[in-house]
């Protein structure tokens, strides 16, 4: 059962995940220890273990909480669209943007992802991921908007080509990060539209060129 917690207890639970959370993003989950945590805000082992387990119970926090607020941006940045194209570009730009603007989060989930401990989690939350970008494409397909493929497919394409340009750019990155954005949109609607940015299934269409200006680097 959750604890009520007053306004400084939530202040102070707050203060050791946002810790954590950088800790463990640049000195690594398993050289991080309890005492580094709450050196870090200040507080006792006692403090720690009010609010928490254990180390790794609060890790898990922080990846299921980080995936909720992805999926959120998401959500409400395509909460005005009503045409399904439109849906899946805004939320591939929502995710690329939400990854470069919470590195610390980005570090922790390509951890997670080979970590047995915490891979089920991730596996979890992506297939969410997945699941929400499925049923758009499904929608989008149905209105004939795009080709009759394999929506979970598509969607698992996404997932993978936003996660891989994203961590490209915040390797070697040094550009606007929706031009990230742009690219992957541009990579992906030419993948499940048919090579065809204007989605009219005309293969003569020109497709959309984007080259960010850290491609160099890459």
């Amino acid at each position: 059962m959750a604890r009520q917690l007053t306004s400084k207890g939530r202040q102070r639970r707050s203060q050791l995940i946002n810790q954590a959370t950088r800790r463990f993003a640049s000195d690594g989950y398993h050289p991080t220890s309890v005492a580094d945590i709450v050196g870090g805000v200040g507080v006792g082992k006692g403090v720690f273990y009010w609010y928490f387990e254990s180390k790794e119970q609060l890790f898990l926090e922080i990846l299921r909480d980080a995936q909720k607020d992805l999926r959120r941006c998401q959500r409400n940045s395509t909460a005005d669209l009503t045409d399904p194209v439109d849906r899946i570009e805004g939320g591939i730009r929502a995710g690329v943007i939400w990854m470069v603007g919470n590195p610390d989060l980005r570090r922790l989930f390509e951890f997670a992802r080979s970590e047995d401990t915490f891979a089920k989690a991730m596996k979890v939350g992506e297939a969410t991921l997945v699941s929400d970008a499925a049923q758009h494409l499904r929608i989008a397909i149905d209105a004939g908007r795009i080709p009759d493929r394999d929506p979970q497919a598509l969607a698992h394409g996404i997932l993978g080509v936003t996660n891989q340009l994203t961590m490209a750019y915040m390797d070697h990155g040094d550009g606007d990060p929706a031009e990230v954005g742009d690219l992957v949109v541009s990579i992906c609607r030419n993948g499940f539209a048919g090579l065809s940015d204007d989605l009219t299934g005309d293969s003569n269409s020109p497709a959309m060129t984007v080259k960010p200006t850290w491609s160099r680097s890459v």
